[in-house]
């Protein structure tokens, strides 16, 4: 059977008539939220970003996500600087609506939790290791092939 040259040949022409109105459009809308999130994440105390993150501008509404209710009480206490924040980026938001999900912002371990997981190599593989490691790091001698 003989290609059609008009026919589109994948996925691609969807994702064009996608993109093409930009009216409504998720992807960009996505792609917008996540830079704005990252624009207004400098603005959160450090222990909070990793607990926080941006859901939507709904209008006048700036609607934030966090993984607890402890850490919605201390992103609502942060609202003002955060509006503040928001506005200086040019978004005419008046308030801050948080959220809460049981899911963790970052689903990788953190580094507090993985320090408490044992290793996967057992003691004497790993001493092992390091002394072959150690081997190729010391220099031959009277190989009289010395370069200096």
């Amino acid at each position: 059977m003989p290609s059609n040259p008009n026919r589109p040949a994948g996925p691609q022409p969807a994702l064009d008539a996608l993109l093409a109105n930009s009216v409504g459009d998720p992807i960009r809308r996505a792609l917008w939220l996540d830079t704005l999130d990252l624009r207004l994440r400098p603005y959160l105390p450090p222990s909070l970003a990793a607990h926080a993150r941006l859901a939507n501008v709904d209008g006048t509404k700036l609607v934030f996500l966090a993984d607890s209710p402890v850490w919605h009480a201390r992103l609502r206490l942060a609202g003002p600087g955060l509006l503040d924040a928001a506005r200086s980026v040019g978004l005419d938001v008046t308030e801050l609506v948080v959220k809460t999900t049981m899911q963790p912002m970052n689903p990788n371990p953190r580094a507090e939790s993985t320090a408490a997981i044992a290793p996967l190599v057992p003691a004497s593989a790993r001493d092992a290791l390091q002394s072959a490691l150690a081997s190729l790091r010391e220099p031959e001698t009277g190989s009289g092939d010395d370069v200096s």
